[in-house]
């Protein structure tokens, strides 16, 4: 699933290509990637000759901002977002001013686009924890929402309420960083391995924006080429594989449903 430094790729690719460009018709070809409205002819006709007045990110969803309404895109598993020809296998295919085509391609088929009045009155967004790159995440903040948790660290950084944007992949790198265990429980961190985290948090996430993205399966940014994080990954996927910091093997275990990695001599 593309996380944070994904969509903010994306993003940051968008905002140089298509502000200021008008959507002159849609394609849609599996109506039920169309969340909101549920009139499919009443969506196309809403966005037909709106123009992008800017692009913005939360937590793992991308913002397209009209005049008056906002378009809410959620990737989910193997959602794509590519800009340039039409691309047959797009699911909803959005054709701009300058001729050039806003493609939403998904395997899967498990990712979602609404057409809202305001996008910070849905639901699951209201629900979203702080941003982790703003300024106003600080340690303090991140000390601040740990208080009183009695929960493992793992699953914690990837609840969407607790923290926006982070998924397995950038956790188990956080972590690794760290040198927590994913096992740990919240409640039994120090205050020097809260920092760690913490700073971890940060650095890793940036490093991923730095770097395009990971591209572990589909992920693609707006010009439809890999990101080269995947290259620097420590854990991720590297089961059975000796660390590179200790040499113990990579161990791969099943926590909250999901594929967990760490090092079980670095990660204590």
């Amino acid at each position: 699933m593309p996380e944070l430094p994904e969509v903010e790729t994306i993003k940051r690719d968008l905002e140089s290509i298509i502000v200021g460009k008008k959507i002159k018709d849609v394609e849609v070809k599996r109506a039920k990637t169309i969340k909101e409205p549920a009139d499919v002819e009443n969506f196309i006709k809403r966005v037909q000759n709106q123009e992008i007045k800017g692009i913005s990110r939360r937590g793992k969803m991308l913002i397209l901002k009209f005049s008056n309404q906002y378009l809410v895109i959620h990737l989910r598993m193997t959602g794509q977002i590519i800009y340039g020809e039409k691309r047959q296998e797009s699911k909803v295919a959005f054709c701009l001013s300058n001729g050039k085509y806003l493609n939403f391609l998904d395997r899967r088929v498990m990712g979602e686009i609404r057409l809202i009045n305001n996008w910070r009155e849905l639901p699951f967004i209201q629900k979203m924890g702080p941003e982790p790159l703003e300024k106003e995440f600080s340690l303090e903040k991140f000390q601040e929402i740990l208080k009183g948790k009695k929960a493992q660290i793992k699953p914690l950084l990837m609840d969407q309420s607790f923290i926006a944007g982070i998924g397995n992949l950038y956790v188990a790198e956080i972590l690794f960083r760290a040198k927590v265990s994913p096992l740990r429980s919240t409640d039994s961190l120090n205050s020097a391995e809260v920092r760690e985290i913490f700073l971890a948090i940060k650095e890793v996430l940036r490093e991923g924006i730095k770097y395009r993205g990971s591209s572990v399966n589909t992920y693609r940014d707006a010009y439809g080429k890999k990101g080269n994080f995947a290259q620097r990954l420590q854990v991720y996927d590297r089961a059975g594989r000796p660390c590179f910091k200790c040499g113990a093997l990579i161990k791969k275990i099943d926590l909250g449903g999901r594929g967990t990695y760490f090092c079980p001599r670095c990660q204590k």
